[in-house]
């Protein structure tokens, strides 16, 4: 049929090679050190217990983490291929300038946290990192960014494509990487597991 797609929405899903060690060994450094945070993070402890109910993410007390030992600063160096590839799938002109990382964050999600529908603002591209996903753990679900446009429209079918669906949800794995252009709505549904589902969130700029 004479069908062509226009303005499709990007998201990469891939692993994340790290230079000295695997994935496994440099998760379970991540791991210790997301903890370790967690509990030192009087501030960061405080403000999940408003706003993050359940869990702790350091968001809004220390989200520079790439900054904050080499640890993070590894996946940050691992992370900058993996957005140079996204990058040039989007044909991005940059234009002289760089994409930069310039937020890196922990999420610790426990049994019933929930992370509602939200958008990184000002940013370019956004992501997560999976250091610690159990057994049906919430997955992450985008929105379709021409929702609110539809009005009148029909629903689609349950077993529609993917390219068709309304909603899609991407299943956590340790050890790889979700990319996404920054304005598109996603959120994470309560999880379900009753082990803690354990990330770093992050964005890139254009700088």
């Amino acid at each position: 049929m004479p069908i062509r797609s226009f303005f499709p929405s990007f998201v990469s899903v891939s692993p994340v090679k790290f230079k000295t060690q695997s994935n496994i060994k440099k998760n379970q450094e991540l791991r210790e050190e997301i903890l370790k945070i967690r509990e030192l993070d009087d501030k960061g402890q405080k403000w999940s217990r408003q706003n993050y109910s359940g869990g702790y993410t350091s968001y809004a007390s220390m989200n520079r983490l790439d900054q904050f030992s080499t640890t993070f600063s590894e996946l940050r160096n691992a992370l900058d291929q993996n957005i140079q590839d996204f990058a040039r799938h989007l044909e991005l002109e940059l234009s002289g300038r760089k994409l930069v990382m310039t937020n890196l964050w922990a999420n610790v999600m426990n049994t019933g946290t929930v992370h509602s529908m939200h958008l990184h603002p000002l940013s370019v591209i956004s992501g997560t990192y999976y250091v610690q996903t159990p057994k049906k753990c919430s997955a992450l679900k985008f929105e379709d960014p021409r929702l609110v446009q539809f009005m009148g429209s029909p629903p689609r079918k349950s077993k529609a494509r993917a390219e068709n669906q309304r909603f899609i949800s991407l299943e956590a794995k340790a050890g790889q990487v979700i990319l996404f252009e920054s304005w598109m709505k996603h959120e994470v549904p309560p999880n379900p597991s009753r082990q803690e589902r354990i990330s770093l969130s992050f964005n890139y700029d254009w700088i």
